[in-house]
């Protein structure tokens, strides 16, 4: 499974894109779970957030959501933070 993470917006504007491919690792059950629980809450179209927030656009294996700060779903925020700091 390919998931890939870009967050886009804040104070400074700087966008991120990081990208995990789960096949071949021990715990891909894991980020597989987690990916279909964040999809579950996303919307298909932009999302409108805060001021300086953050926005979100999550793509698992085609699928495409889009969240914005703050009202990302627990799954949402755990899967993008995950995704930000381990991916490629």
């Amino acid at each position: 499974m390919r998931i890939q993470v870009s967050r886009t917006g804040g104070f400074a504007g700087i966008a991120r894109h990081r990208e995990i491919d789960t096949s071949g690792r021990a715990d891909a059950h894991e980020w597989e779970a987690l990916a279909a629980s964040a999809l579950t809450g996303g919307r298909e179209a932009s999302a409108t957030g805060v001021p300086d927030g953050f926005s979100y656009r999550i793509t698992v294996d085609g699928r495409t959501v889009h969240c914005a700060d703050p009202r990302l779903t627990d799954a949402q925020r755990a899967l993008v933070s995950r995704v930000l700091k381990e991916g490629a």
